[in-house]
């Protein structure tokens, strides 16, 4: 509650006393004190950012942090952010524009690369160089990507085989090493120059067991390895997951990189787990974790850690607090989604980081210059199922709701084109136009079971129309419906309600997009004027 409103309830309660209204006062404190959390207090809430950032690794440089992320099987991939505060973030560049040009990420000859692509990354800062790895399953290999500024241009360098849920570390003697594994723990020394694995270096098993604090019944065996040196120790962070548990945090330490290395129970809390340590230049500690948490996709949560007997303590109580003692999450629009008028001023980029393509686009098929003001997207082949279409443009949705919007021009799509906005998962949902025998069909497709159901189709006489898509994520209701309408003003239900399940299919939070694919010809053209996201849904 701010001050303003504070001093509203003061008059307010002033001019009932002095009227000899019969009111009770204690009603109006108890109204006041329902709206109030506490004068001054201003902190940020978990989660932290309630949007699919996956797999986080977090540096800090200076008085800066720099957070790398997954984002897998989408075009351009692994995203860069940066923070003043541990909690407002915002997009600065990608790594790579292209992991790996090959039918699954190219989705030809009904190939495709969900819930594969790039992995869990690791970012770290060394002589005055920003570091990031990954590894991909799609490509084989393990990629590092180097870069002086934040934004790039990243290079990179890529060696076979692609090493699981690795952690790049730099170490004080100047050798630079990987661990990685699931379950089994090994040990990697790189060259100096990170192109490959050191010659004549033997590799070394570090932990046989890494799962073994939480419990020998163990459904998840211990992944996402993070390691950090602090006070002279080594700490290595994973996740694992007991049977009939949750996520869960393990933490092992050693004097020496190569062991030996004792382990505990690190947390075990909401399934919040997967990450590693911060520090603030004020000396806090900090775990950054994520929550698997339904349809918005897999979210990061910070715990504070405090330190005892050498080791890091995390949470409060061994729970997951809900207010941290850090600056207030501001709206993850603009930072991190954006609306799209696709107005571009000479020099500006053709899209704006928040967008990602579904797989790697064909460029030659989408244009923001071709007809100014809109974003075209152009058929080149025939489709028979979403999924395998190309130039599907995509953002993430967000929690707790959000809605997208769009306004479409069909004047030039052709015969059996369908084209309009969608919410892409597994069991997908899209409200468009078909063009059949014809004339223009409205039409809403569901993929509730699996499998895609048209379910409901409207005439369409006018050459515009729009759409729109809202979702519920709160208390994981996880449920969306879709909208027309020929105004812009009044919008009208199509279809039926989307439930929105995180299927391990795609292993990523429903995004919203814009398609286009022809099943009958090519050389349609969909014309979109505009895109517009906004956290709030009609009740």
């Amino acid at each position: 509650m701010n001050f303003l409103k504070a001093v509203n309830y003061r008059i307010q309660m002033s001019s009932i006393i002095k009227s000899g209204k019969q009111i009770s006062i204690l009603l109006i404190i108890i109204n006041l004190l329902n709206n109030t959390v506490s004068f001054g207090q201003n902190k940020a809430i978990n989660p932290i950012i309630y949007a699919d950032v996956p797999d986080a690794s977090i540096v800090r440089v200076n008085d800066t942090y720099y957070m790398s992320s997954t984002t897998m099987h989408l075009s351009p991939g692994l995203p860069i952010m940066s923070s003043k505060d541990l909690v407002n973030w915002k997009l600065e560049s990608y790594c790579y524009d292209t992991l790996v040009n090959n039918d699954a990420m190219n989705l030809n000859n009904g190939q495709s690369t969900y819930g594969r692509g790039s992995w869990a990354s690791c970012i770290r800062y060394h002589n005055g160089m920003f570091v990031v790895s990954t590894f991909a399953a799609t490509s084989g290999k393990t990629h590092i990507f180097t870069s002086k500024s934040i934004k790039g241009p990243w290079k990179e360098q890529s060696f076979a085989p692609a090493y699981h849920d690795h952690t790049l570390f730099f170490d004080e003697d100047g050798k630079t090493y990987l661990i990685y594994g699931v379950g089994k723990l090994n040990l990697l020394e790189l060259k100096p120059d990170l192109s490959g694995i050191m010659p004549n270096v033997e590799e070394k098993v570090l932990i046989e067991n890494a799962s073994a604090p939480a419990g020998s019944n163990i459904m998840l065996k211990a992944e996402g390895s993070q390691l950090f040196k602090i006070n002279g120790k080594y700490y290595l962070f994973n996740i694992t997951w007991p049977r009939g548990g949750m996520r869960t945090v393990v933490i092992h330490r050693a004097d020496k990189i190569t062991g030996p290395w004792e382990g505990r129970m690190g947390l075990q809390d909401l399934g919040v787990a997967q990450g590693g340590l911060i520090e603030t230049p004020d000396g806090r500690w900090f775990s950054y974790l994520f929550r698997d948490n339904g349809g918005v996709g897999r979210i990061p949560y910070l715990v504070p850690v405090e330190w005892k007997d050498g080791w890091p303590v995390i949470g409060e109580n061994g729970k997951v607090p809900m207010t941290l003692n850090l600056p207030a999450n501001k709206s993850l629009i603009p930072s991190l989604v954006h609306s799209d008028e696709f107005n571009r001023k000479k020099g500006e980029p053709k899209l704006p980081l928040v967008w990602q393509w579904n797989h790697n686009p064909d460029n030659k098929l989408w244009s923001v210059t071709e007809r100014n003001g809109f974003l075209r997207l152009k058929t080149g082949r025939i489709d028979t199922a979403f999924v395998f279409a190309k130039n599907t443009l995509t953002q993430r949705t967000i929690g707790p709701q959000s809605s997208g919007s769009t306004k479409l021009d069909i004047s030039k799509m052709k015969e059996g084109d369908y084209a309009g906005l969608c919410l892409l998962q597994k069991n997908f949902g899209l409200v468009g136009v078909k063009i059949e025998n014809g004339k223009a069909i409205i039409l809403m497709t569901s993929a509730n079971s699996g499998k895609p159901v048209e379910l409901e189709r409207i005439p369409l006489k006018n050459k515009t129309v729009f759409f729109k898509a809202e979702c519920d994520f709160n208390n994981r209701i996880d449920t969306a419906h879709f909208f027309y309408s020929l105004d812009g003003k009044v919008w009208k239900k199509i279809g039926e309600s989307l439930k929105m399940p995180y299927t391990i299919p795609h292993f990523m939070g429903y995004r919203f997009g814009l398609f286009n694919y022809a099943t009958k010809q090519t050389g349609g053209m969909a014309d979109f004027d505009w895109f517009r996201i906004s956290d709030k849904i009609s009740k």
